[in-house]
């Protein structure tokens, strides 16, 4: 077995909008088990659910290019969210509202189009698979994001 890097993200709003929080979890799975290599958790005072998701995963992508990984790591990545907004909007959806100026099928104005923007250039960069996961279903790392991101929207509350 390679090694491979998996990221968990998660994010939150206590009412939406609402303050807001989001989490990543950074494993490193290799031939000598899984390690977590990073984790951050942030917040914001007004924010929506959707932004939170989409600001987890990009700061999870960020941290990639600085990180201390090994080279085969950052060409072996699984991202896990719980959140079909983001796993079907970077794999599907971003295609369309690119392709028709960043406007709905409705011919709306995409939302959090700055976010989806940076994902888009940050995604673009890496070799990614997008993988969605039901939340508070048992996986370990989806639920200490959840915890993180619970934490977070509690510190701004």
């Amino acid at each position: 077995m390679g090694t491979e890097l998996k990221i968990f993200t998660d994010g939150g709003c206590s009412g939406n909008p609402g303050p807001g929080g989001w989490a990543y979890v950074m494993v490193l799975q290799s031939s000598e088990g899984e390690k977590v290599t990073a984790q951050e958790k942030g917040s914001e005072k007004n924010t929506t659910n959707n932004r939170m998701e989409l600001t987890a995963v990009i700061s999870a992508l960020r941290v990639i290019k600085t990180a201390d990984l090994p080279p085969e790591a950052r060409r072996f990545i699984t991202l896990y969210t719980d959140s079909q907004y983001v796993q079907k909007g970077i794999t599907s959806w971003i295609h369309t509202w690119k392709r028709n100026a960043w406007r709905t099928a409705d011919k709306k104005p995409v939302k959090n189009k700055d976010l989806w923007e940076e994902l888009d250039s940050l995604a673009g960069a890496l070799s990614v698979k997008w993988e969605w996961i039901k939340g508070h279903a048992g996986n370990e790392y989806n639920e200490i994001c959840d915890s993180m991101t619970q934490e977070a929207i509690a510190s701004v509350k």
